[in-house]
């Protein structure tokens, strides 16, 4: 089979789609432009399909560039026979090709290869074949003199047996099968911190199967590894392991050879475990690594996409205690008007000239929100205005708790200083938290997505994998929302489709010498904006008031002809047409079928038309934090409190409550039912209520449950431990055996 038919029998679509798909990816056509605009090419296959066609396509063309490179490897050899070119071309993963190229892989020098140089392969062959090597060894030691004795001979050639019991494709393919399924992952604290507390405590004595281990567990027992505090090794099932060697290498029929036995031994032992474990290892790894990936990848989509506050007119705080807090202003466009500095959490003095500062900067800039970081002095501050709302009577305003996660980091990075290069860092970190609360997504683009604090163990993940996956997550996000052409920074503008950071800084550069754009066509005049930049971007970026009413809806330039004729023929001019819905829906759209233009394409446009622009997320609404709960100390079991989530894993899910530590609720207390996946219940930025389980002030760790009748203290449900029964003495027994007996009499 051909790249095509295999991937269309592992993805289930038919072979014209991934013809296509892969014939547009070499065109350098982007994911979310074909998903958007090329329905018709694909027969309207989603994102993940498409990436899942291009990740099939790439593995199976490096696949079979190996395989090439092994051919010939074993050919130059002299070493290819039919049998095995056959059976290397119908591999299908890169392990097991390794396997089959491992006897002629070039080595360095081994046990085995001494061997084989002091002319003992023969003896090795007749060890293999359980024949007597006796008058053969004899000769060889005639032969060799005092040269080596018969004990270092025997080894010598064990030595080449054990190597080719180690090499043997069907064999490791055969243990490597039954260690995924019979191995067990052990643990130990290593001696000098057996009487310490560690965060890594669980896993001083732990034992688990490896086909059980679930990503986080394994990635928390790596990192004590790597931290020295845990020992991990790898308990492989040795019988079943040496019965499968046995089976294929021993032959019943013959006289058992002492020989051939311990050579499988030492070969299963020196060279097959150790290459089992490390595979193991990268294995287990590589598991961990894609569902952590997953996992951050959704909890990044669901904060680039959680509710916007939009486009109104924000008073920006960040919380501080020695440093004061960090006044700005911000207008409905998010751009930076004034600053201050309070220092509400100090003297009374202090509190009134906070209040008189934040007078003026109200009175001159009428604010709808304030914006407050969720960081130090987070929970003094908010308490402070509302005091200060509420005293002045400016009910009009609300205050918010914004997450800041990551505001620190693009206060100190490039793209900061470039938009605001004579502002101190902190300033610019609250100029960050009032525009995330805008938009998250503008903003949140312009920070490291590891920055954002919404994964697990992101540092110990392949972080190419990781970087690759968190900017297309970014990428999808930004395409699916569409961006404003006109207002956009060039960290927005980099992620959408068919532009990067040169392209973006050079449309920026533009519209700051040459003013707004009018129409989607003047993109071309940026310089190195060529015609395939403009294909793919053009329908994902927006132009509000624009000269052509369809730039700042969905509708790519392309298909603008079909919407004028769809104008022309309700007799109304293109303007009049959008939002129309009557007209809309009055339309034959088979009329307007073309070649490229079918009827997904179409329904498309009519669905574009009727809400042209329409921005996909919802409005913001905040949890109702409670006034008197400030600190972790303020908790109490059974609290039942509003919070927001602010990051999921596999395990549950961890919630914003106002006390500054997240509280977690474990995935067993996420519901009344059971379910495998947190995902199920809830999202980053959702907004839950929660009941408080315990509290651990010493450890700052706070377990909820989200159930409608949660279990006692623990977060866990625990099996109660049966009490023990006194055993019965033989007069009970008797007794109990006459009351049986009167019980059942006369029947």
């Amino acid at each position: 089979m051909n790249i095509t038919q295999t991937i269309a029998i592992e993805t289930a679509l038919s072979e014209k789609q991934i013809t296509n798909v892969i014939n547009m990816l070499n065109d350098g056509n982007t994911i979310p432009f074909m998903a958007r605009y090329r329905k018709e090419n694909t027969d309207n296959l989603d994102e993940v399909q498409l990436r899942l066609i291009r990740d099939r396509f790439e593995y199976i063309s490096e696949l079979e560039h190996r395989k090439e490179v092994v051919l010939k490897s074993i050919d130059e050899q002299g070493k290819l026979t039919d049998e095995l070119a056959q059976a290397i071309h119908q591999v299908t993963t890169k392990q097991v090709l390794e396997d089959l190229y491992l006897p002629f892989k070039p080595k360095k020098r081994t046990r085995a290869t001494i061997g084989r140089e002091m002319g003992l392969e023969p003896l090795a062959e007749l060890m293999k074949n359980q024949e007597n090597s006796d008058s053969w060894l004899t000769a060889y030691l005639a032969e060799k003199g005092e040269e080596i004795e018969e004990v270092e001979a025997k080894q010598r050639a064990r030595d080449i047996l054990a190597e080719w019991i180690s090499e043997d494709a069907e064999i490791r393919d055969r243990i490597r099968e039954i260690s995924r399924g019979e191995g067990i992952i052990k643990t130990e604290v290593q001696k000098e911190f057996a009487e310490e507390k560690t965060k890594f405590e669980m896993y001083y004595d732990y034992n688990e199967p490896v086909r059980l281990i679930p990503a986080h567990r394994y990635l928390a027992v790596r990192r004590g590894e790597e931290e020295s505090v845990l020992k991990l090794r790898f308990e492989l099932p040795i019988e079943s392991n040496l019965a499968v060697i046995n089976k294929k290498w021993i032959d019943l029929q013959k006289k058992e050879d002492e020989d051939l036995r311990l050579a499988i031994i030492d070969g299963y032992q020196r060279l097959i475990v150790p290459s089992l474990e490390v595979e193991l290892r990268l294995e287990l790894k590589s598991k961990a690594d894609e569902e952590s990936i997953k996992v951050f990848g959704e909890n990044l989509r669901n904060l680039l996409l959680a509710p916007l506050g939009g486009t109104r007119m924000i008073l920006g705080l960040d919380p501080g205690f020695k440093s004061g807090t960090k006044v700005v202003v911000v207008d409905d466009t998010g751009k930076y008007l004034g600053k201050t500095v309070i220092y509400p959490t100090f003297s009374e003095k202090k509190v009134l000239e906070a209040e008189k500062l934040l007078d003026n900067l109200l009175k001159k800039y009428p604010c709808e929100f304030i914006c407050i970081g969720n960081g130090t002095a987070s929970r003094e501050v908010m308490q402070f205005t509302r005091n200060y709302l509420k005293k002045t009577a400016k009910t009009e305003i609300q205050p918010v708790i914004v997450n800041e996660s990551g505001a620190s980091v693009y206060s100190a990075s490039e793209a900061a200083r470039e938009e605001f290069p004579d502002l101190d860092v902190s300033f610019r970190g609250s100029i960050s938290i009032a525009r995330r609360f805008q938009d998250p997504l503008a903003e949140l683009v312009k920070i490291d997505p590891k920055s954002i604090g919404v994964g697990q163990y992101q540092h110990d993940v392949d972080q190419k994998r990781l970087k690759k996956s968190l900017d297309e997550v970014v990428e999808s996000c930004v395409n699916f929302v569409g961006v404003n052409l006109n207002t956009a920074s060039a960290s927005l503008l980099s992620y959408v489709s068919g532009l990067n950071n040169t392209l973006a800084k050079n449309v920026v550069a533009y519209r700051n010498e040459n003013g707004a754009f009018k129409k989607r066509k003047e993109l071309i005049k940026v310089p190195r904006f060529g015609p395939k930049s403009f294909e793919q971007s053009a329908g994902f970026l927006r132009i509000k008031d624009g000269a052509d009413p369809l730039d700042q809806s969905a509708v790519h330039p392309e298909n603008y002809k079909t919407v004028k004729q769809m104008a022309a023929d309700c007799a109304l001019s293109v303007t009049e047409l959008i939002s129309n819905n009557n007209a809309l829906d009055n339309l034959d759209i088979s009329r307007y079928k073309t070649e490229t233009v079918g009827n997904l394409t179409l329904r498309d446009i009519i669905a574009e038309l009727k809400k042209p622009g329409r921005d996909p997320r919802t409005s913001y609404v905040g949890a109702q934090l409670n006034e008197d709960v400030q600190t972790i100390k303020n908790l109490e079991v059974g609290m039942s409190l509003e919070g927001t989530v602010t990051n999921m894993t596999k395990f549950g899910a961890f919630v914003d409550l106002g006390v500054h530590h997240d509280g977690l609720v474990h995935i067993s207390e996420m519901s009344n039912r059971f379910i495998k996946d947190p995902g199920e219940i809830c999202g980053v930025g959702d907004i839950v209520k929660v009941t408080v389980l315990s509290v651990d002030l010493n450890r700052n760790r706070i377990a909820l449950s989200m159930k409608t009748k949660p279990s006692a203290s623990s977060g866990r449900k625990k099996k109660a431990k049966p009490v023990p029964k006194k055993p019965l003495s033989s007069g009970e027994i008797e007794n109990d055996l006459e009351k049986l007996a009167d019980k059942f009499k006369g029947l």
